[in-house]
């Protein structure tokens, strides 16, 4: 029996308005979805997208309404586009607390590729642990998009993570400069703000999207307990009462807010999500207060 999809076509419908943002200026380059819909040279058509309340009623198919009795949108490309590339966190951490970290980042990068071939951005994604992965490429219109999602759901976590590692593959596969979201939950021995920073640093802009389930914030243990692990199997016994579920909960709060400063510093953005979220109150929510999307 074939596994459901990642994602409802109900659902992404209603993504179907969102487009991706980027703040910073690439030069010589434009987005997928700073296009002009309208016929003219050098312009390439290359889909159609619902219309909707408040769209350009000159950029209508009127043909295909005459004969569908519906609406569409003409979409022309104008190239070069502003490069998206999707980062997702697949190392061993992802598939703590029954796998909800991963399942909800895989699912959470499938709507924001969707989001970018409704607009008509290219999009790389990479699944990374300890080193960046192949890369599942996409672009020119949303009927791309049932081959991104067999390629999310093909994906299987497990490994350590090396950020240093994980950029410096990145920096040696892609010189051209672009927004890369790095969908994760940070977590490396080894610290990741390090290695992000350089990516800034070399011009890419960060969209820094840090996942998280509850019990990484706020452990529902006390008593005497033995940790283990997810990525290196290494064992810690300690006893853990109020206090130090308090203390825990503090420390786990710090290290967001330095991942999050690391990103304003350099211009990006950052969204805390916790699993516990409705992925659509995520995207049409706090994606767009910290200007994701919109």
């Amino acid at each position: 029996m074939a596994s459901p999809p990642l994602l409802e076509r109900e659902f992404l419908e209603k993504l179907e308005r969102l487009t991706i943002h980027w703040h910073k200026s690439f030069a010589g380059l434009v987005g997928g979805h700073n296009m002009s819909r309208f016929a003219g040279a050098g312009q390439e058509f290359l889909d159609h997208r619902t219309f909707h309340h408040g769209d350009d009623l000159r950029a209508v198919n009127w043909r295909a309404y005459l004969r569908l009795e519906k609406l569409f949108l003409k979409m022309f490309q104008v190239e070069p586009r502003v490069p998206v590339r999707l980062l997702l966190d697949s190392s061993g951490s992802m598939t703590a607390h029954g796998g909800r970290k991963f399942d909800y980042a895989r699912k959470l990068a499938a709507a924001l590729c969707y989001v970018g071939l409704v607009r008509l951005d290219s999009i790389a994604i990479h699944g990374f642990s300890g080193r960046l992965e192949r890369r599942i490429f996409s672009t020119g219109g949303r009927h791309r998009f049932p081959g991104v999602m067999d390629a999310l759901a093909s994906l299987h976590p497990g490994g350590p993570t090396s950020y240093q590692a994980v950029v410096r593959d990145f920096i040696g596969a892609y010189s051209q400069r672009g927004l890369v979201i790095v969908i994760s939950d940070f977590l490396d021995d080894n610290g990741c703000e390090r290695a992000l920073q350089y990516l800034a640093d070399f011009g890419h802009e960060l969209m820094l999207l840090q996942i998280w389930a509850e019990e990484d914030r706020t452990p529902p243990w006390t008593g005497q307990l033995e940790l283990r692990d997810a990525e290196t199997g290494a064992a810690l016994k300690l006893d853990f009462d109020e206090a130090a579920r308090a203390q825990y909960t503090r420390a786990f709060d710090e290290y967001c807010s330095g991942v999050e400063t690391m990103a304003m510093r350099s211009g990006g953005r950052y969204a805390g999500i916790a699993t516990s979220q409705s992925l659509e109150s995520v995207l049409f929510g706090e994606l767009i207060r910290v200007r994701g999307i919109a």
